[in-house]
């Protein structure tokens, strides 16, 4: 039975389609991911907070929904936009359908989007405000609620994704890597496991003595959403630990350690999101394909007379894509070397961690 779906931008837009999903309205910044496949990893990767995803890809849903590729406890996305839903998933692991694992964790959807065009326009205006009902509201009302909600430079997103205790992993492992969760994604804790190491992960706002009490080998600053000068504690903990023991940061641990030694941040105007963001290496001139997810990222000029570096750059727009410090060892990537789905040119900075902490 066909149930009309909407979704309103803050530019006064109203967009009409077929509700799926969970019967509900929600708001959050809208934005587009680029990749043919991972709505599954993009749907719960804690990154998406706050915003309502909308892949390019047109057909979503086709291959089901399977635990076996959350990225967290759950969905993390506040809606869903999509120009075809599939309600016949076909893998041999699928559990559920899109719409199902949608209900389940209480998100709306909306298909039969034009998505080509609507990407055309978050390309040209930016990254804008919306509001997605899949229950019966007045147009002005929902516009009313997309326009009037926080920027996400205005919530702490991240204290909605990381962890209130800690948790320790491979426990019995020789190396201990301390990860300062600020959303991070089942694919870097596997990563990291894989390789033999133990880990620990903590809270952000976790003070850096007692971080210490894990006697950890390395630091782990992770993904996660929003603004990163509101994560104001991990950037205090990189300054006060960096002299101490090997940082690496990821993504939203980027930024923070760029904000930990004097470089500023910019919100992006439509950022990076995808599986298909080609990144240069300056010193080696390797060029490798790699995932991103984030809205924010370092401004270049700001780095000139710190003790950091940028190492790697993006080749559509010249952003940051890895900083290292002059001296210390502390180093990051902007992009998800962890991947989820793919592509997997990057994984080896994992290894590169180990053989820092072995070094150190």
């Amino acid at each position: 039975m066909f149930r009309e779906a909407k979704l309103a931008l803050e530019d006064g837009t109203i967009i009409k389609g077929e509700a799926f999903g969970f019967e509900t309205v929600k708001t959050g910044e809208v934005v587009f991911a680029t990749g043919m496949t991972g709505y599954v990893e993009s749907l719960t990767d804690p990154s998406y907070k706050g915003q309502i995803l909308m892949p390019t890809y047109p057909l979503q849903g086709n291959y089901g929904i399977s635990e076996e590729w959350y990225q967290s406890d759950g969905i993390k996305a506040e809606g869903l936009i999509v120009r075809e839903e599939c309600q016949k998933p076909s893998h041999q692991l699928s559990e559920k359908t899109l719409s199902e694992f949608l209900e389940e964790y209480e998100i709306p959807g909306i298909a039969g989007v034009d998505t080509r065009a609507l990407t055309i326009k978050i390309r040209e205006r930016g990254t804008m405000k919306g509001a997605l009902a899949t229950e019966e509201i007045d147009d002005d009302e929902l516009l009313e609620l997309a326009v009037n909600q926080p920027d996400i430079t205005e919530i702490d997103l991240v204290d909605q994704v990381c962890v209130t205790e800690p948790v320790t992993m491979n426990e019995d492992a020789e190396r201990r890597v301390v990860i300062v969760d600020c959303g991070i994604k089942r694919n870097s804790i596997k990563a990291l496991l894989e390789r033999d190491v133990g880990v620990a992960l903590v809270p952000y706002r976790m003070e850096p003595e007692e971080i210490m009490e894990y006697d950890p080998d390395a630091l782990l600053i992770s993904s996660g959403p929003g603004d990163p000068t509101r994560v104001k504690k991990a950037i205090s903990t990189v300054r006060t630990l960096s002299e101490q023991l090997p940082i690496f940061g990821i993504c939203l641990g980027q930024q923070i350690i760029g904000l930990a030694f004097g470089a500023s941040i910019y919100k992006m105007k439509f950022g990076h999101r995808g599986i298909n963001q080609p990144v240069k290496d300056l010193r080696t001139g390797t060029v490798s394909i790699t995932s991103q997810n984030h809205g924010f990222t370092i401004d270049p000029d700001s780095v000139r007379g710190t003790d950091i570096e940028i190492t790697q750059l993006n080749l559509n727009d010249g952003t940051p894509e890895a900083i290292e410090h002059r001296e210390l060892p502390v180093f990051s990537v902007q992009y998800h070397p962890e991947a989820g789905p793919g592509p997997h040119d990057t994984v080896n900075i994992f290894d590169r961690l180990v053989s820092v902490m072995k070094e150190y």
